[in-house]
């Protein structure tokens, strides 16, 4: 049996990755990781809404040679799906943002860093392949604006992502319970919870061991110096001192000052559609940010339909995604990408640096199963299948 046969065996879907990502996991770091907003019902009805779409299987269609590739901005990508950017990857592993960069590297899928990595764009450089994606948290000054772009373009970064659905920090009970801070803070109740899961701590040790501590947002160092004794929220972090909840005329500049692929991220309305288009927006990013931001809205899912009635730019879809299956459903729904967050994080803290190239062995041999299923030789045929409502 073979190492990649091993993993199959003892990991074949995402909830084995999930479950023993907890289990390596400090308590206050899988809380940040896994926990949603509120009641967390929006994370909830992400699920119910995904599992109601089904299709009818096919029958005597034949050898299939199933193509996974997809076009998206011109380019060619041999899967359908990516690495959407989480907050403080560092904090969930130890160069967690640098496994994840040479993962899609390796495997010429988008890697997406955000703006409160615990990492720098100088940092990843090295380690981006072509479809390298930056997210930006919208920092107000017009200055720290130019600056970041001008890093992110520098380090290799192609695709400038804007996500426009935190205006406000967000209240994540779970979080808050769990005793974490922001910036993190190694309390005796922290400490406790990291002494009963050693391998973190001995590789966050390590990595950290030069910056005297636990992980930060090393982007916003050279911005932040002034800003330090200003007072934030649990689950605030020191960002929100230089950002803005930004508006029309913001994504108008961001526009004129990126030259390359422009996404807008956290678009569920789609009446939005239209006008980004005439900004000069290249795709829009339909998410509800996974539940973690507002608890009182629908399914990212259900409103996937709508804007693609509504636009002809392609669609970018994440929240509530855990497999091949849901791939296709949110294809099927007009999608033309899927991202994935959580689960590539869940991959890294089960197995470390393999975890993310087995989750895309697991994502690939999932599509391929169901598209077998349902007589689909390529993903862009999923369009034209007929679907049923699930109880």
């Amino acid at each position: 049996m073979t190492a990649a046969q091993d993993l199959h065996s003892l990991y074949p879907g995402l909830s084995d990755l999930r479950k023993q990502a907890r289990r390596r996991l400090p308590r206050f770091v899988w809380e940040y990781l896994d926990s949603a907003t509120g009641v967390e019902a929006t994370k909830a009805r992400n699920r119910v809404a995904l599992d109601r779409i089904g299709f009818l299987p096919s029958i005597l269609h034949g050898p299939l040679d199933i193509d996974l590739s997809v076009q998206l901005f011109g380019n060619t990508l041999p899967l359908p799906f990516g690495i959407a950017p989480v907050g403080m990857s560092g904090l969930i592993w130890p160069d967690a943002e640098g496994h994840l960069a040479r993962c899609g590297a390796r495997n010429c899928i988008p890697y997406s860093m955000s703006t409160v990595a615990s990492q720098a764009p100088e940092d990843l450089a090295p380690h981006l392949g072509p479809e390298a994606w930056y997210q930006l948290y919208p920092p107000k000054d017009e200055g720290i604006r130019k600056d970041m772009l001008a890093r992110a373009r520098d380090a290799g970064f192609k695709v400038l992502v804007l996500t426009v659905d935190v205006p406000v920090a967000s209240r994540r009970e779970r979080q808050t319970r769990s005793g974490l801070t922001q910036p993190p803070r190694l309390t005796p109740r922290l400490l406790a919870q990291v002494a009963m899961r050693p391998t973190w701590a001995l590789g966050m040790a390590r990595q950290h061991r030069n910056e005297g501590g636990m992980p930060h947002m090393r982007t916003l160092d050279k911005y932040t110096a002034e800003a330090k004794g200003e007072s934030l929220s649990s689950t605030a972090h020191i960002g929100y001192l230089l950002r803005t909840s930004p508006d029309w005329e913001y994504a108008r500049w961001l526009r004129d000052h990126w030259d390359g692929p422009f996404v807008i991220k956290g678009v569920m309305r789609s009446k939005d559609a239209e006008p980004l288009k005439q900004i000069g927006v290249d795709a829009l990013w339909v998410s509800n940010h996974a539940g973690r931001q507002f608890d009182g809205g629908p399914a990212a899912i259900e409103v996937l339909p709508g804007l693609r009635a509504a636009t002809d730019l392609p669609l970018i879809f994440d929240s509530g995604v855990e497999g091949g299956l849901d791939i296709l459903r949110a294809l099927a729904l007009g999608a033309d990408f899927v991202m994935f967050g959580r689960a590539f994080h869940y991959a890294l803290a089960a197995l470390g640096p393999t975890g993310p190239d087995h989750l895309i062995d697991i994502l690939k041999k999932d599509l391929e199963a169901n598209m077998g299923q349902l007589g689909l030789a390529t993903l862009a045929q999923v369009r034209n299948l007929p679907r049923r409502e699930l109880t």
